[in-house]
């Protein structure tokens, strides 16, 4: 057996349950358990993932962005740490590079980012669809497809 098989299977006891695979772009929620002295609570934080690193399962951690007032505060998560509970993904944006660090430095209209639609079962808190009736959209193309009468201009001489 060699090194790297044994690091894995030492590692495989500490990997969390459940963890989805995020990728860079996506607005994340993060639940994290905060102890206070004797008591515990779960804190939110929701912003965009604008790094990930790590190479092995357990060292993955992601970078979040948050936005709050005129500042933007960056918080680094270890993925598989025990003192997150939970990890929901809201919304999923198109971005092809591994780090989208630029955009600390964008604002307003540049700052924006295109939504993906992924599947609905990975998307927590979304809306349903619209649903569109059948009936209007056929009266829509009939109209559309009737001939159009050829009108010709009489010049006179």
């Amino acid at each position: 057996m060699s090194n790297s098989h044994i690091v894995k299977a030492v590692q495989a006891d500490f990997l969390q349950e459940g963890r989805e695979q995020i990728k860079t772009g996506m607005e994340v929620e993060i639940h994290q358990i905060i102890k206070e002295g004797n008591k515990e609570r779960i804190q939110k934080y929701k912003g965009l993932v604008i790094k990930t690193a790590g190479k092995s399962a357990l060292e993955k951690t992601i970078t979040v962005r948050r936005k709050i007032g005129a500042f933007g505060v960056e918080k680094i998560f270890a993925i598989h740490s025990p003192t997150i509970k939970q990890i929901d993904i809201i919304r999923q944006f198109k971005v092809r590079r591994k780090s989208i660090k630029f955009i600390r430095e964008l604002t307003g209209k540049a700052a924006r980012l295109k939504e993906v639609n992924i599947k609905p079962e990975k998307v927590a808190k979304k809306a349903p669809a619209k649903k569109v009736d059948a009936k209007k959209t056929e009266k829509k193309s009939t109209t559309k497809t009737t001939e159009k009468k050829s009108t010709t201009k009489k010049t006179e001489k």
